[in-house]
Parts: C-alpha cells; structure tokens; sequence
C-alpha cells in the first residue's frame, strides 16, 4: 500500500501550511510567521522537485525557519519601522512646551493643572490656582512644569 504522502503528495501539505502560515501573518501581524511560512513553501517547493522522505522534509522544514529567522531578524534590524509620530502614546510628552492652568495650589513641589478638559498632577515651583505655567517634561502620568517668563 502507497504511503500517503505517495498519494496526495506531502508538498502540497507544506504549501497550504505556508499559506496558513502566511494569512495568520496577516491576521495578526508581527514579523515572525512569514519566515516560517516562507520556509513552510519553501520546503513544500523542494518536495515537489525531488522525492525525499518526511524526516528529511521536517528537517529541511526547521532548517529553513532557522535561516529564515535569522535572515527576518537581520532584515528587521537594519529597516526599523519608525512612527510618523513617536509622540502618539505619550500624552504627557505631547504637552511639553505647552501652558496648562494652575487648578491646585502648587506648594512643596506639587499640585494640580488643567490642560484642556484633562487635570493632571505636576511637580514644580510653587504657584497659586490661576497661575499659567509651562509644561517642561513629563514623568509617567506627572507633568514637569515652570513659571511662564
């Protein structure tokens, strides 16, 4: 009796598990099923061309993600993705350099400011409420202000 591998052809098994591999790239994007996929179609291309058994698909199989990882890693490192603005998640960095109003008293270096429809904790000079003040950096969720000059 055939093998099934013999019967269906096992590449064809390592094709759709690389286009598996690659539509859950997709789905969940992240760099590193597409080299598993392309190591998946890979070997599925190499079955295809010559009969070799099912170990040595798997091994060529883990060889290849080994070399596709690397070669991803490598790739992935020298085309760093940068962000049209690295700013986007840091609400408090985003404010520096902008004049936020005294809510609370600033008195031993800390208080309360309003910016907008948001208060936030501050660290700086003292100051009394309606004071305007500049936003100087930020620390986590506690903004760094100074007296307008």
């Amino acid at each position: 009796m055939a093998q099934l591998g013999e019967l269906f052809g096992l590449h064809w098994g390592w094709m759709a598990l690389g286009v598996a591999l690659a539509i859950a790239e997709i789905v969940a994007p992240g760099y590193f099923l597409i080299w598993l996929a392309a190591a998946a179609l890979l070997t599925g291309l190499v079955s295809a061309a010559m009969p070799i058994g099912l170990e040595a698909e798997i091994v060529l199989f883990v060889v290849l993600c080994a070399l596709a990882l690397a070669a991803g890693r490598r790739w992935v490192l020298r085309h760093p993705v940068t962000s049209a603005d690295p700013m986007l998640n840091d609400r408090g960095g985003q404010l520096i350099g902008q004049s936020v109003l005294v809510t609370h008293v600033i008195e031993g270096g800390s208080g309360r400011v309003r910016h907008g429809d948001t208060e936030w904790l501050v660290r700086g000079p003292d100051a009394q409420p309606g004071t305007r003040m500049r936003v100087t950096g930020a620390e986590g969720t506690v903004l760094v202000v100074e007296h307008l000059h």
